[in-house]
């Protein structure tokens, strides 16, 4: 996938930080064609950063327009709305608290039941936070040495300031939705708009 977009979407956890990744080796799209030269169109930017953004947050295209659809509900900017409710999803939150290393290993740990929200499990990757939940996990969980290396791996990257958390009790709290300005440039969300407004 990083392959595809042509740059590191951080899907692997620590090996897209290492000599491992893909892209490190192959800087060109998978398969037989990939290293011919290609007349990308407005199209096929704007369906490239919408499928580098669902992939990112590990969502399916039905998931994603019913996101889109709210986003475009909601006042304010579409595809800054549309971040946010892609933010706010428990799976992303456990990843920003650092006790998962890639969304994927943080959406298992939701689906095992690992996850406690306010003290009540929640297995729903999906499940919306808000600001003021306490996150924390199970006991056993905490037990668990992929959990541990993850929050070691991940207290040497750089921390998210809308949440707060506690890394020996690897307990957080979220604190607020995060503005577009904290969220990093690497996601053209206008494209986006763009390409479901058409």
């Amino acid at each position: 996938m990083c392959r595809r977009q042509g740059e590191k979407l951080f899907l692997k956890g620590e090996k897209c930080f290492s000599s491992k990744c893909a892209i490190e080796n192959r800087a060109f799209p998978p398969g037989q064609h990939g290293k011919r030269r290609t007349r990308i169109t407005d199209y096929a930017l704007q369906l490239r950063e919408k499928q580098k953004v669902r992939w990112m947050y590990g969502v399916l295209e039905k998931q994603f327009r019913r996101y889109y659809a709210e986003a475009d509900r909601r006042k304010g900017s579409t595809g800054e709305n549309l971040l946010q409710l892609l933010e706010i999803r428990l799976d992303n939150v456990v990843y920003r608290m650092g006790l998962g290393a890639s969304r994927s290993e943080a959406r298992q740990l939701v689906r095992h039941n690992s996850v406690l929200v306010n003290g009540q499990r929640v297995n729903i990757p999906s499940y919306r936070v808000a600001e003021g939940d306490e996150i924390s996990l199970t006991e056993n969980a905490m037990k668990q040495l992929r959990i541990q290396s993850a929050i070691e791996f991940t207290q040497q990257q750089p921390g998210s300031d809308w949440v707060d958390v506690d890394a020996k009790g690897m307990k957080g709290v979220f604190k607020a939705i995060p503005e577009r300005s904290e969220l990093g440039s690497e996601i053209n969300e206008h494209l986006i708009v763009e390409l479901y407004s058409k």
